[in-house]
């Protein structure tokens, strides 16, 4: 049915400055673009070392590399999902309509196997199907594909756009923020969202800081987080997720902003692992704690207990790299997400503006009139 490819890593420079060479580049650059009918993603395993772009032209890739995190954050795999399947519509080999909903279908599993706890991805295939089945031809549906998740990247960019100035005005002049894991450009298409939010609040004047924590055991927020804001010009300081109390018990934080890969109608907010604990602490201190996120990020059937949280193979704890930090044979717990209870959260910020609590009434209706 589908052909394999192989796929082409591009480095811009063998030999740079990574910081040098991010100056040069235009600030168009995106997270997953789809170009010549390939998808190109930048390689955030190697993120802050190297600036590498990967080019793919098999839906099986691009499942592969949500899989191994080559790309990530909700919004980003949402997106690569739906590219996924406008990678699948030219690898079939179909002659009616019928097979090639057949063959997308098979794909469409593929691809939403590879990460069961962000909502995106789920989301951002069955668009992608419902334009599918609205062709009455192959060469229809291969187009409507294709176009659906083309606008899909767009729509991402603009959406976080508006997210930002939404939250930009919980935020106050000379507010130090805290943030866990990434949810910035590298999370989505480009922009970012709670990385958005700060964005925005800078641009409408407003002098921040940022503190950001490492995030254990993937390091997003050393990585990606502080990587982004460093070159964006952002004042931010880096944290072990163990110093999340000292900060906010030493005066050192203002608010706090996080993403999320999931949020069901009760608010119950399921977000990179780490983040219970961050909303915990702020809550012990006084601080405001709040979520961004696109309306593609709420689930509003699924109840909360019954979200699957992704478990993550246990070498990415007893090792960095290379170098092993704990000895073989040992047991490892290593969920990559989990659940902040509404109670701890001050607002969700969303492309339609700020839900708070009672959240089982504010967020549903955020939906009306969508």
């Amino acid at each position: 049915m589908y052909s394999w490819y192989g796929f082409n890593k591009v480095r811009i420079r063998s030999n740079y400055n990574l910081e040098e060479q991010l100056t040069d580049i235009s600030s168009s650059l995106r997270t997953v673009e789809w170009k010549n009918n390939k998808v190109v993603m930048i390689d955030q395993t190697k993120l802050p070392n190297e600036l590498v772009f990967v080019e793919y032209d098999d839906f099986n890739q691009i499942a592969d590399a949500i899989r191994t995190l080559v790309v990530r954050g909700a919004p980003a795999i949402g997106v690569s999902g739906a590219f996924g399947l406008g990678l699948a519509v030219l690898q079939s080999k179909a002659t009616t309509k019928d097979e090639l909903i057949l063959d997308l279908e098979k794909a469409k599993q593929i691809l939403f196997e590879t990460r069961p706890t962000a909502v995106n991805l789920a989301w951002g295939l069955e668009k992608i199907m419902k334009v599918a089945n609205s062709g009455d031809s192959v060469e229809q549906i291969r187009k409507l594909v294709i176009s659906a998740a083309k606008k899909m990247a767009e729509d991402d960019i603009e959406i976080n756009k508006t997210m930002g100035k939404n939250g930009s005005i919980l935020f106050d002049d000379n507010d130090t923020i805290m943030t866990h894991c990434n949810a910035g450009a590298l999370a989505t298409v480009a922009y970012g969202t709670a990385l958005g939010v700060i964005r925005a609040t800078r641009e409408s004047g407003k002098n921040v800081k940022i503190i950001a924590t490492e995030t254990r055991p993937i390091q997003q927020g050393s990585r990606l987080t502080a990587f982004e804001l460093k070159h964006d010009g952002f004042d931010v300081t880096l944290i072990p997720d163990t110093a999340v109390g000292y900060s906010m018990a030493n005066g050192l934080v203002n608010k706090v902003i996080v993403g999320a890969d999931r949020i069901v109608k009760t608010g119950h907010v399921f977000n990179k692992i780490g983040t219970y604990q961050v909303a915990t602490m702020a809550k012990q201190h006084g601080i405001p704690f709040y979520v961004a996120a696109p309306l593609s990020t709420i689930d509003l059937e699924t109840k909360a207990e019954d979200v699957i949280i992704e478990m993550r193979k246990g070498t990415e704890v007893t090792g960095i790299g290379d170098k092993k930090t704990a000895p073989d044979g040992i047991n490892v717990i290593n969920p990559a997400f989990d659940m902040t209870p509404p109670e701890l959260i001050s607002g969700i910020i969303t492309e339609k503006g700020v839900a708070t609590a009672p959240y089982e009434e504010s967020i549903p209706k955020l939906f009306e009139d969508t």
